[in-house]
Parts: structure tokens; C-alpha cells; sequence
């Protein structure tokens, strides 16, 4: 008992005195439909709300029910150039949406979730949207370094290349410095 009130104190204080200023937001973000009789985008753009906070709109319809939805996944990192990071992975959304069986999905989507009604299970049909959507650094889970990043997403529907998302961003933290 006494060692968890010494760990607490010494964490609050550790958390007090390190705290962090997190820079993430995002920087581009590009839509792409392969097959415009399967989806089209009505709306794909970032509006900057204020130095720091920038959001993402995405409207798109899909126009016959899709009862097999595969995502592939990649992150890459900007160094001379987007190069390949930590993240190639593929999803079967439909699965997925019944029950959240991978964890680097489940860290995504928890980014969004809130701000879409792409929230249920096979068959999608009709307009899909993400509105008002701001990456908060709090829901990130997971330790990540400085840098510019891309999250690029192929969308297939039975099989097919039906769309790509690009979505840029920076992630920053500065940490304060002491004398």
C-alpha cells in the first residue's frame, strides 16, 4: 500500500514536471475511386480550424451493398522521400466490425469512431462519412516518435480496388527544456 502512494506521488510529480506539448495534425489528405459505378467521393478535403487543429471531412456513397470489405494498411514515414514504417497490415473490415481483433485497427479506428457512422457491421450501402475528424494524441495508446507520417488505405470491395485514402500528417511532442 505505502509503495503504490510512493509510485503515485513520484509519477504525478514526473508527469507534472515532464509535461508534454503534442503537435498532431494533419497536412494532406487525398481520396482516390478506381470504380466510380462501385463508390464515388462527394467530399474528401482538411479545413484548418486554428494553428493546431485541422479537420477531415469524407463523404462518399457506395452505391451496391458490399458484403466483403478488405483494407490494406500501410504507415510511412517521411524521410527523404515516404518511406515504409512499423505498419503494412490487412484488414477484413467486416470481421473487424463485429468484433475488434487487431490492435493496430482498433488504435485507428478509436481515432475516428467518434466522428463517423461507419460504426456497423456488413453490408455498407449509401453515404459513408467522417465528419469534423481531428486526431486527439491522447487516444494514440502507443509511443511514437517526431516525424511527418502517411496512413495509406487501399479499399477493396469482393476482391476488388475499389479506393485509396492518403491521409499526411505531423506528430510532434516537445518536450520542455530545463536549465
Amino acid at each position: 500500500m505505502r509503495f503504490n502512494v510512493v509510485v503515485c506521488a513520484f509519477a504525478g510529480l514526473f508527469l507534472a514536471e515532464f509535461s508534454l506539448a503534442v503537435v498532431f495534425k494533419m497536412t494532406n489528405f487525398v481520396c482516390q475511386s478506381y470504380n466510380k459505378s462501385w463508390f464515388v467521393f462527394n467530399n474528401c478535403r482538411l479545413k484548418a480550424i486554428s494553428r493546431d487543429k485541422v479537420i477531415l471531412n469524407m463523404n462518399g456513397t457506395v452505391l451496391h451493398p458490399v458484403h466483403n470489405v478488405q483494407t490494406y494498411a500501410k504507415i510511412f514515414k517521411r524521410e527523404n522521400g515516404f518511406k515504409p514504417w512499423l505498419v503494412d497490415i490487412k484488414i477484413d473490415a467486416c470481421r473487424f466490425m463485429r468484433g475488434q481483433y487487431h490492435p493496430v485497427a482498433k488504435i485507428v479506428y478509436s481515432l475516428f469512431q467518434p466522428f463517423t457512422n461507419i460504426n456497423h457491421t456488413c453490408p455498407y450501402m449509401g453515404t459513408q462519412i467522417i465528419q469534423g475528424f481531428y486526431p486527439k494524441p491522447e487516444l494514440l495508446l502507443v509511443p511514437y516518435p517526431t516525424g511527418q507520417y502517411m496512413l495509406a488505405l487501399r479499399w477493396f470491395f469482393n476482391k476488388q480496388l475499389q479506393a485509396d485514402t492518403n491521409v499526411s500528417y505531423l506528430f510532434v511532442e516537445d518536450f520542455p527544456k530545463h536549465h
